[in-house]
């Protein structure tokens, strides 16, 4: 029989049981969809964390007060004691380094924002006019930080697109003064629009000096420094010369943590990954359900058809033969189901990702592959039993019990 006419016969057994045929195609369609989906959304999430670290700068280290251990605990708060802090002094020194382009010192605090009648809690970022560049933000208008020195407590701010919107509606902003506390800052630029990045929402934010910001929270220590290597090249030695330079400074002492992107992200990669693998596998279950469903309804056909496999013997098809039909049918329905299932996986990818656009919803490919090939696979593999078992038939004993 030819490869075409024993897809024929295959294809006509399986329009002879339509019920029969659709449940099974229900079950593997379903079983791929899952897959596609739910490796979709560990794709998806992880390209969110990436996008997110990604728009922090590019060739970007944080260096941050306190040793981190592996527990996450610095050895010194089990005692209750307060890391050091790294001065304004501190984060000048760094540019010694040949590997270090520029750096952005960060001091962060809240307090009551007001214009007129109107007035709101807001964050308040201390920085310097590096700041635009190693984070490399956009202004909607006016100009951002002035290129003071570092020492200097200058009362002009930025505003986030939020804040500049319900402080001066469509009013121009550039120009006009604010207060923040106690004190008045002239409003000299505002943000575009950029939304959140890392639970941070830069349109509901305000940036001053940080020598302000020491004076407007009466603090004197750096929450972080964001340092830009000069290129990713330059990133480990800028690192060392960081670690070094503050060690110098602090009387030999290692009291700070200086992490890079690259490791953050090749964390978070690894795990959502992993992640992504697992509840891809644990999809993948439903394939072997699928399966073993599809073993179960051809065993019956096999009970079912005895008087049709008989006449075949008795026409002179070989034992090889008759298993060739049925794993031609195993493969049409595990075929149909695994492209019908791609479908409804692409179609729920894309609702997933109307319902939230933040998210960027994408099975990858050796996802959509591998579940395509496992449906197939499992499919034709749960077919050996039965039909060796019609293939071990008795054509006289067949046509006689039919």
């Amino acid at each position: 029989m030819r490869f075409a006419d024993t897809l024929q016969f295959a294809s006509a057994s399986l329009r002879g049981s339509r019920s029969r045929t659709l449940l099974m195609i229900l079950a593997m369609s379903i079983g791929v969809a899952a897959v596609v989906i739910l490796t979709a959304l560990g794709e998806g999430a992880r390209r969110y964390v990436i996008d997110q670290f990604s728009s922090l700068g590019t060739n970007l280290i944080i260096m941050l007060p306190g040793r981190t251990e592996t527990a996450g605990l610095t050895p010194g708060m089990l005692l209750g004691q307060v890391p050091r802090e790294i001065s304004l002094d501190d984060a000048q020194a760094l540019l010694r380094s040949r590997a270090i382009k520029r750096i952005a010192p960060l001091t962060i605090g809240t307090t009551n924002i007001s214009l007129d009648a109107r007035n709101r809690e807001v964050a308040v970022l201390g920085s310097t006019s590096e700041l635009l560049k190693v984070r490399h933000m956009d202004l909607a208008q006016g100009q951002f930080l002035p290129s003071i020195d570092i020492h200097d407590s200058a009362s002009v701010c930025v505003l986030g697109a939020k804040i500049k919107r319900e402080l001066f509606g469509q009013q121009p902003a550039v120009g006009g003064w604010v207060r923040l506390g106690d004190r008045r800052f002239r409003v000299v630029g505002v943000l575009a629009t950029q939304g959140e990045s890392m639970g941070f929402n830069t349109d509901e934010l305000v940036i001053i000096p940080v020598a302000s910001a020491h004076m407007l929270f009466n603090t004197s220590g750096l929450f972080r420094i964001l340092i830009e290597a000069n290129s990713r090249d330059a990133i480990g030695p800028a690192t060392r010369d960081a670690e070094q330079i503050l060690f110098q400074r602090h009387n030999g002492e290692r009291d700070v943590t200086v992490i890079t992107q690259d490791a953050v992200l090749a964390t978070f990669d690894r795990i959502l990954r992993a992640l992504t693998l697992a509840v891809g596998g644990i999809a993948a279950i439903s394939l072997a359900v699928a399966g073993i469903l599809i073993m179960n309804v051809m065993l019956i056909a096999v009970a079912q058809r005895v008087r049709e496999i008989g006449l075949l013997k008795a026409l002179g098809a070989p034992a090889a033969q008759i298993r060739k039909l049925f794993f031609a049918e195993a493969a049409l329905l595990s075929g149909v189901g695994s492209t019908v299932g791609l479908i409804l996986g692409e179609i729920g990818t894309v609702i997933i990702g109307q319902i939230y656009p933040a998210l960027p919803v994408a099975a990858p490919w050796w996802a959509v592959l591998a579940a395509f090939g496992t449906a197939l696979g499992t499919g034709i593999l749960f077919s050996v039993w039965p039909a060796r078992r019609a293939a071990r038939l008795d054509p006289v004993t067949a046509l006689a019990r039919a």
